[in-house]
C-alpha cells in the first residue's frame, strides 16, 4: 500500500505556513517516532529534483510519519522571506502541528540539508521533543573556511582537469583573472579567526558574535540525541564542514557513540543522481532504525 499524502495549514503566529504530511500505510504503535525535514533556503518542501518529496515518500513507505513544510516567507507560506537562523517559531509551530496530526506522536527527528540543517542543529536544544538529528551537508560558513575549503577541494581538482590545460593551451583561458581570483582566495584562507570566534569557548553557543562553526558545536554538545551527519565528496559546504569537524573540539564531540557520519565521495550537495540519493536515503532509514 502506498503512504498517504494530505496536505496541512500550520498557523506560525499571525502566518500560515503549507505543509504536507506523509504517513504510513498502516499507523505505528503508541509513541511513535515523527521525521520533520527542514528544507535549505532558499528552498521549498518539494526539493531540488523532488528530493525532500521522495524521501518523505520513501521514509513513510518504511512506517515513518514524515511532513515537510515551507518556512514562513518561502513557497507557499505567509509572511516576510528569513533566514536560518530567525525559523525556530516555524519549526516549534510544525511540530505542534505534527503531533496534533499524528496521535501519539511522541519524539520528532529533524532531517535537514545544507542550512536547514543548521537551522534543525540550533533548534534542537531548545525542544525535548526533538531526539534526533539527520544532517545533510551542514552549512558551518565562515569567510576564511570557505577559502579553505576552496583551495583544498576545486583548485586542487581543477588542476587535474585535463579540459583546463586544452582552455590554457588554446589562449582561451583568462589566466590573469584566474591569477586574481586565487590571490583573493589565498587571503581569505590565511585570515586569522575573528576575536569573537577565537574568543568563544568550544560549547559556548551563545556567545555574542561567535562564528557559526562554533555556535554549532555548542548546540549540538547541549543536545543529547542521536546525530547522523552526511557529506558529500564533491561538495564545498561538505568539504569546509568536514574542515571544521578536524577542530580537537569537535572531533571529541563528534567521536562520541551518539554521532553516525557517513559519507558520499562523488555525491554533490543535493545527491541529485538517483544512486546518490537512494544511498542516503537507506543511511537515513537504516539509522532511524538503529536506536
Amino acid at each position: 500500500m502506498q503512504p498517504e499524502e494530505r496536505a496541512l495549514v500550520i498557523a506560525c503566529g499571525a502566518a500560515r505556513m503549507i505543509g504536507i504530511l506523509s504517513l504510513p500505510a498502516q499507523s505505528g504503535p503508541p509513541g511513535v517516532r515523527g521525521v520533520v525535514i527542514v528544507v535549505g533556503g532558499p528552498q521549498v518542501r518539494t526539493g531540488s529534483h523532488r528530493q525532500f518529496t521522495l524521501l518523505a515518500r520513501a521514509l513513510a513507505a518504511a512506517g515513518m510519519p514524515v511532513l515537510r513544510f515551507d518556512y514562513r516567507g518561502m513557497g507557499d507560506s505567509d509572511g516576510p522571506v528569513r533566514n536560518f537562523e530567525d525559523v525556530a517559531e516555524d519549526l516549534r509551530a510544525a511540530i505542534d502541528c505534527f503531533q496534533r496530526e499524528v496521535p501519539g506522536l511522541r519524539e520528532v527527528v529533524l532531517w535537514g540539508l545544507c542550512d536547514g540543517a543548521a537551522a534543525s542543529a540550533l533548534y534542537a536544544p531548545l525542544d525535548a521533543r526533538v531526539r534526533g538529528l539527520a544532517l545533510l551537508n551542514p552549512w558551518a560558513r565562515t569567510e576564511e573556511g570557505a577559502a579553505r575549503a576552496t583551495l583544498k577541494h576545486y583548485y586542487r581538482d581543477r588542476l587535474l582537469d585535463a579540459r583546463l590545460w586544452k582552455k590554457i593551451a588554446s589562449g582561451r583561458f583568462d589566466l590573469l583573472g584566474a591569477a586574481r581570483s586565487f590571490v583573493g582566495v589565498l587571503r581569505s584562507a590565511l585570515k586569522p579567526a575573528g576575536p569573537a570566534a577565537a574568543g568563544a569557548g568550544p560549547g559556548d553557543a551563545q556567545a555574542c558574535g561567535a562564528a557559526l562553526p562554533e555556535r554549532l558545536h555548542g548546540a549540538l554538545a547541549r543536545f543529547d540525541g542521536q546525530v547522523l551527519v552526511l557529506l558529500s565528496g564533491a561538495d564545498l559546504t561538505a568539504q569546509e564542514f568536514a574542515g571544521v569537524a578536524e577542530a580537537p573540539h569537535w572531533r571529541r564531540l563528534m567521536a562520541a557513540p551518539r554521532f553516525v557520519r557517513r559519507s558520499l565521495p562523488k555525491a554533490d550537495h543535493t545527491c541529485s543522481r538517483r544512486e546518490w540519493h537512494d544511498q542516503m536515503t537507506a543511511w537515513t532509514a537504516e539509522w532511524l532504525r538503529a536506536w
